[in-house]
């Protein structure tokens, strides 16, 4: 679907799962003046190409910085998607369906 300027829609999807292994609680970690979440936050808000975006997480503590930053958190991801298994495709399909689904836009 085109928005009124007869551009593509493209949603943006940020993934930030609060379980990593590697680096525990990394989404939240400061990386210089801000957590490492904002900065994929800040590049999504100043794209010109993404219509939508937000941010994904199980985690209350992620979603909240996350909306600190300006992010559109529509939902909390379900746990079923936030295990070491899950390919990030699968968390973005399932913010484009619930974007489809629950706020009528199309992608």
């Amino acid at each position: 679907m085109k928005n009124g300027e007869n551009k593509p829609l493209v949603l943006a999807v940020v993934p930030a799962r609060g379980g990593s292994k590697r680096l525990p609680r990394k989404n939240i970690i400061k990386i210089g003046e801000h957590p490492m979440i904002a900065y994929s936050i800040m590049a999504a808000n100043d794209s010109k190409l993404i219509t939508d975006w937000l941010v994904s997480s199980e985690d209350d503590e992620i979603l909240e910085v996350a909306r600190q930053y300006g992010a559109s958190t529509p939902f909390k991801r379900p746990e079923y998607l936030a295990t070491d298994e899950v390919r990030n495709i699968d968390v973005a399909l399932h913010a484009l369906e619930y974007m489809e689904n629950e706020k009528g836009i199309k992608y």
